[in-house]
């Protein structure tokens, strides 16, 4: 490939090319990988389930 000399730009591509540089001169700000994901419950919380007490058992059958 040959080196090409730059031609003189006219107004309008002066200005598209100030608009394309500062839509695309910068990268984006950086997205962590914890912003990426979201958690959710997979069943809703259901208050008679969870008031059962584990050791509620030996209570009842070992006392």
């Amino acid at each position: 490939m040959t080196h090409t000399t730059p031609q003189e730009q006219t107004p309008d591509a002066a200005a598209e090319a100030a608009l394309r540089r500062s839509r695309f001169g910068t990268l984006p700000e950086r997205v962590h990988p914890r912003d990426t994901v979201e958690t959710n419950q997979a069943t809703p919380r259901d208050p008679a389930r969870d008031a059962y007490h584990p050791d509620d058992w030996l209570v009842r059958y070992c006392l």
